[in-house]
C-alpha cells in the first residue's frame, strides 16, 4: 500500500509530515513524498529511513508583481504534469497535503487520479494554495476552531501533529551543552529561515537581558553574528535534533508567529512572546494567528512596529513574571492531541478494500 506525504517551501510544511510519517509506516504503508527537486523539504525527508522521495518543479503562486510570475506558471505546470505521471507509478491509496505552494500541482493530480486527499490548513486564515486544493480534499484538518467553522462541512479541527520526540527533550542535557548557569532561559525562535527584525532587536538589548537570563537564540542560516561574545548567550543557524531538549530547557519562548511552531510551544507548555511577521511582508496570517494565541491566554503579543528596546525588555520581564498563568491556560489546550486526531482522519478517508 503506497502513501503520498507532499508540502514544502518552509519547514513550518514538513514538520507535522515528519510527525506523521513513521505512524503510517507502522501501520503498513510505504510513504512516498513529493517536494520541491531542491528545497528544505528534500534536506529534511531524506533523512528519514524507509521514505521514497519525489522532486519536481515548483512555482510560487503571488498575488503581488513580481518578474517570476512570468515564469513560476510554467514550473507549476511542469510540476503538474510530472505529478501526474507520479500518480501512474505509485498508485496511491491516500495522500496528505501539508501545504506550500509545491502541494497544489500535487494535490490536482492526486484528484485528477482520484486519490482520498486529506489536507491540513496551519494558520487562522488559509492562503492562496490552501484555497486551491480545499475542493479537491475529502477532508481538511485545521489548527483552530474558527478556520474549521468558516471552510464548511469538510473540515474538522485536529489541533497540529507533532512530532514524538518534541515531548522527550532532556533539559540537563540541554544545560550542559549549553554551559548555562542556574539562571532561567529565554528560547529565541525567527521560524526556519531566521527573522533579521526580531534577531535585531533581541541582541540589541542583550547587555539587559543577560545578568537576568541565559538566552539560546535560533537565528536562521547565514544570520549569526560572530562579533558577539557574551557569556549566557548562545546562537545556533539552525537546529533539528536538539531542538526537544532546547525547548525542554527554556522557560519562556520569543518567536514569529507560525502556527506550528506557537503550536509545539503550546503543546509543551512554553510562555510566548509573539512577534508576528508584519502584513508588509506576509498575507497577514501571523497577525492573526498571535492575536488568537494572546486572546486564549497562551501568549503576550508584541508587534513589530511597535517594538523599542525599553518595551521589549519589559515585555519579556512580565511574561516571566506571569508564566505560571500562562501554563494554566496551556493546559486545558489538548494541543498534544493533534497528531493522532489527524491520523484517525486519514485512515477514515481512504477506501476500506
Amino acid at each position: 500500500m503506497n502513501f503520498i506525504f507532499t508540502g514544502g517551501g518552509t519547514a513550518g510544511h514538513v514538520t507535522p509530515n515528519i510527525a506523521l510519517i513513521p505512524v503510517m509506516q507502522q501501520k503498513g504503508y510505504c510513504v512516498h513524498y513529493i517536494g520541491r527537486e531542491e528545497g528544505i523539504e528534500r534536506d529534511l525527508i531524506e533523512k528519514m529511513p524507509g521514505v521514497i522521495y519525489h522532486g519536481i518543479s515548483a512555482g510560487k503562486l503571488r498575488r503581488y508583481n513580481n518578474i517570476k510570475n512570468l515564469t513560476d506558471p510554467f514550473r507549476v505546470i511542469k510540476g503538474y504534469f510530472q505529478s501526474l505521471s507520479l500518480m501512474r507509478q505509485i498508485k496511491p491509496v491516500g495522500m496528505f497535503s501539508k501545504g506550500g505552494f509545491v502541494s497544489v500541482p500535487v494535490v490536482l493530480a492526486a484528484n485528477a487520479h482520484r486519490v482520498p486527499i486529506v489536507i491540513h490548513v496551519s494558520d487562522m486564515t488559509p492562503g492562496l494554495a490552501t484555497k486551491l486544493c480545499v475542493p479537491c480534499a475529502k477532508k481538511a484538518c485545521t489548527t483552530f476552531r474558527a478556520t474549521a467553522e468558516g471552510l464548511g462541512e469538510k473540515a474538522v479541527c485536529t489541533g497540529t501533529p507533532l512530532r514524538d520526540s518534541l515531548f522527550h527533550g532532556s533539559k540537563t542535557i540541554a544545560l550542559k551543552k549549553l554551559g548555562f548557569d542556574s539562571k532561567p532561559v529565554i528560547l529565541v525562535m525567527g521560524g526556519s529561515l531566521g527573522a533579521k527584525a526580531v534577531n535585531d532587536n533581541v541582541r540589541a538589548v542583550l547587555d539587559k537581558l543577560l545578568p537576568l537570563f541565559n538566552i539560546i537564540h535560533i537565528c536562521g542560516n547565514g544570520k549569526l553574528d560572530e562579533s558577539i561574545n557574551k557569556t549566557g548567550y548562545v546562537q545556533l543557524e539552525y537546529v533539528t535534533d536538539e531542538l526537544p531538549d532546547f525547548i525542554a530547557c527554556a522557560d519562556i519562548v520569543i518567536s514569529r508567529a507560525g502556527s506550528n511552531s506557537i503550536n509545539e510551544f503550546l503543546a509543551l507548555f512554553k510562555p510566548m512572546l509573539l512577534i508576528p511577521l508584519p502584513s508588509l511582508h506576509s498575507r497577514g496570517d501571523q497577525l492573526v494567528n498571535a492575536e488568537e494565541f494572546e486572546r486564549l491566554g497562551y501568549a503576550k503579543r508584541l508587534e513589530e512596529e511597535n517594538i523599542t528596546p525599553e518595551k521589549l525588555v519589559l515585555e519579556i520581564k512580565d511574561l516571566y513574571a506571569s508564566q505560571s498563568k500562562y501554563i494554566e491556560n496551556m493546559k486545558k489546550s489538548g494541543a498534544h492531541l493533534g497528531r493522532d486526531k489527524v491520523i484517525e482522519v486519514i485512515m477514515s478517508s481512504m477506501d476500506k478494500k
